[in-house]
């Protein structure tokens, strides 16, 4: 049985918002980490914290495993998103490193919702699977609608050629640090992801206060970063771990759905 989010916001159509605070809304010196340690790794997060209860006892987690046998087909119009250059800011927010635009850069639309491109950040290894197999990295583009609502664009990445978006920022990525540092102009379609087939499903924030209500798009389509460029990421991450990625959550009944659409 869906839960009362998944039937506001789900197939065929995203009726009603839910709220959530961005990932960017987290504060910078936070007790919580990556490590397995239960006190204050993923195992320990609602501990930490009364608000962040949810992060433990929640029905809708992220990330989850895209399995093939639990994902429906859905045939749909071309994906609408209009992503533009604007002024940006990198920072390091202790547990990874954030680009933050200043400027319009665009939006994309879920059914009649506009959510404005607000940041991107990465994680590695990945957060969510495909069919149990975990890469390389993962990348956030985090979305807000009117009504402060948030939409997630996920990329997945394996080890090969350099990524352009990661090649433009490569100077920055090394001299990082907890202050915003002004980047100039800042184009997010370099990024550069296939938007003909993606899941997409109800989760939340996959780091404390792990809201829920956050809808997910996983584009199913592979990218490619440099072993440097990975390298590079965690190095200007200084928390003292090897990762920055929470394990896989249940899924819970959710409903997962592969859009494959016409472009």
């Amino acid at each position: 049985m869906r839960s009362a989010v998944e039937e506001r916001w789900f197939y065929p159509r995203w009726k009603r918002g839910v709220s959530s605070d961005g990932p960017d809304k987290r504060p910078l010196a936070e007790p919580y980490t990556y490590d397995q340690n239960p006190e204050n790794g993923p195992e320990g997060w609602s501990k930490l914290d009364h608000q962040w209860k949810i992060c433990n006892h929640g029905k809708l987690q992220s990330p989850i495993d895209l399995t093939r046998g639990r994902v429906s087909r859905v045939h749909d119009e071309a994906w609408k998103i209009h992503h533009k250059p604007a002024e940006a800011v990198i920072m390091s927010r202790g547990h990874d490193i954030m680009v933050s635009w200043k400027g319009d850069a665009g939006k994309m639309m879920i059914d009649h919702t506009e959510f404005k491109l607000v940041q991107c950040h990465w994680h590695s290894p990945s957060e969510h699977t495909i069919n149990r197999t975990r890469y390389d990295m993962e990348l956030h583009m985090v979305h807000t609608s009117a009504q402060s609502q948030t939409a997630v664009i996920a990329v997945l990445y394996k080890l090969g050629r350099p990524n352009e978006f990661l090649t433009t920022l490569q100077n920055e990525i090394k001299t990082v640090g907890k202050e915003e540092k002004k980047l100039g102009i800042v184009d997010p379609r370099t990024i550069g992801f296939h938007t003909d087939k993606f899941y997409r499903y109800v989760g939340s924030l996959t780091a404390p206060p792990c809201t829920e209500g956050v809808i997910w798009t996983v584009v199913k389509k592979v990218n490619t970063v440099s072993m440097e460029q990975l390298a590079a990421l965690r190095e200007a991450v200084d928390d003292g771990f090897e990762r920055n990625s929470r394990p896989v959550q249940d899924t819970n009944g959710r409903s997962v759905w592969l859009y494959e659409t016409n472009v």
